[in-house]
């Protein structure tokens, strides 16, 4: 059985909004990001270890709104005692198993239950200002935050500060309304689909 991507079926390449006249390394860059392993890691209330957690040589943070990352993994803060990690590396999932143990940690596979769309450009915090309520001023780079994008529930992950580079994730049932309020967004700077 091959995995269908959330957009698959509306994400097409080209240019579009108010992109006629512009540079096109000035305007907005969307991409679908596909095939990243994401895991929730929740440390039970009942757990007794307090010694700081470490995969694939990444500091779990204990800081709201932080992120540590390597290369091919991240590490966010979603919660006291609660972090996504998210990697290019699949085979992190059963290492995490092995490391973190079942009595003191839910580990969560949610990698086929997410869309994750890439912004990167300019105007990316201004488009981001548009449909979620919280200061997106206030993020840098290796910051996340839990908010919502036009009624939608996403986590939004700083990668770059310049240009602007974000990810933005939400449950894949909701890919194809976060998609569509984004480009909406993104129509005044002019975007580009790649």
């Amino acid at each position: 059985m091959t995995s269908v991507s959330a957009l698959e079926k509306i994400h097409k390449k080209g240019l579009y909004g108010d992109y006629e006249n512009k540079n096109e390394n000035n305007l907005i860059k969307i991409c679908e990001i596909k095939k990243l392993l994401i895991i929730q890691i929740v440390q039970h209330k009942s757990s007794s270890i307090k010694a700081d957690l470490t995969i694939d040589g990444i500091s779990f943070p204990n800081e709201a709104m932080k992120t540590n990352n390597n290369e091919d993994t991240r590490v966010l803060w979603s919660g006291p005692k609660n972090w996504l990690l998210i990697s290019k590396k699949k085979d992190l999932l059963k290492k995490t198993k092995e490391i973190l143990n079942e009595k003191d940690f839910a580990i969560t596979d949610l990698s086929h239950s997410r869309a994750i769309l890439s912004l990167t450009g300019a105007n990316v915090k201004e488009v981001l200002k548009k449909g979620c309520p919280y200061n997106i001023n206030e993020l840098k780079k290796n910051n996340s935050v839990n908010s919502v994008f036009n009624g939608i529930t996403v986590t939004i992950d700083i990668l770059e500060e310049n240009p602007e580079q974000v990810r933005i994730y939400c449950l894949r049932s909701f890919g194809e309304s976060l998609y569509h309020s984004i480009t909406d967004a993104c129509l005044e700077f002019g975007y580009k689909n790649i």
